[in-house]
């Protein structure tokens, strides 16, 4: 790798950022510059700016080695955030891995929505299905503190990396449990139901990005047929587990899928249903009244 070649002994970070870009430039990538600064930015505990108030200092060889091993990764397209081991959610910090969905800015609109519904409720009792890194969670935890919430998946090492963050940011309200909501129910009622839930279908998963298929858990991706199966179990279960004047607060996929979800719950003769839009004015978080 020629580029590399050119990193000098004594690089400083106006440098590496001049060889990165040149080596995700030559490499393909479709942003090369935002690529070496969130790099940059993680490995020297850096914001953006600060790269560049900062770009006549001198960065160890130590961590050119580690740049240089991250660099490696992403050529393979490893997501960045899988990279680091960490990325920003709803303005805090989160770790993750390979067993955990990368979370999304637009899923913080699940967050924003959440704290809205029960901003009148004391104590409120919540459930998440699927919780993953655990960081729709432990954003509302953080949010309100009288909150009391349960946390589920069906996967182990899900569990036990939200637990890592919950411990993190030192939430002492949320309860995690390993259960399949597909084929068992968690005891107790809700004041309202958050899911992310897998809902690329079978059919999609082949033709979305590298980054997200070679990478991403399939576990959370899709459910392994339409799309919709985690939809319907909750059209089903909803007033079994959320209590009545409650509410099912769903993330949706794009395209169709909002509708057909809309009318899967309109099927099983739900009246109260809204779609609120993302950052991005694309439908996003399915509102359903108990």
């Amino acid at each position: 790798m020629q580029a590399e070649a050119k990193k000098k002994e004594n690089s400083r970070i106006i440098d590496l950022i001049y060889w990165g870009e040149d080596y995700f430039n030559n490499n393909k990538f479709e942003n090369p510059k935002q690529e070496i600064e969130w790099l940059l930015c993680d490995l020297l505990n850096y914001k953006k700016n600060d790269l560049y108030i900062n770009f006549e200092e001198i960065v160890s060889q130590e961590k050119q080695a580690l740049l240089k091993k991250w660099t490696k990764k992403r050529l393979k397209r490893m997501p960045l955030q899988y990279i680091t081991g960490n990325t920003e959610f709803y303005g805090k910090k989160f770790f993750i891995n390979g067993d955990v969905l990368i979370p999304r800015q637009e899923t913080e609109r699940l967050v924003d929505i959440s704290l809205q519904c029960i901003e009148k409720i004391n104590e409120p009792n919540i459930l998440e299905v699927g919780t993953g890194s655990g960081c729709i969670s432990i954003s509302v935890a953080l949010k309100r503190k009288d909150a009391r919430l349960l946390s589920i998946d069906v996967s182990e090492k899900a569990l036990k990396k939200a637990k890592e963050n919950s411990d993190f940011h030192n939430v002492k309200n949320i309860s995690f449990a390993k259960v399949d909501i597909l084929n068992e129910l968690p005891k107790g009622k809700y004041d309202i139901l958050i899911s992310n839930p897998p809902y690329i279908s079978y059919n999609d998963m082949q033709s979305i990005m590298i980054d997200v298929k070679d990478f991403e858990p399939e576990l959370a991706l899709t459910d392994f047929k339409d799309g919709l199966q985690f939809y319907d179990r909750f059209s089903d279960i909803g007033p079994s587990i959320v209590k009545k004047g409650g509410w099912i607060l769903l993330e949706v996929g794009i395209n169709e899928h909002p509708n057909k979800v809309k009318r899967l719950f309109e099927s099983k003769g739900y009246k109260n249903i809204n779609f609120l839009k993302d950052y991005n004015n694309d439908k996003r978080v399915l509102k359903v009244k108990i």
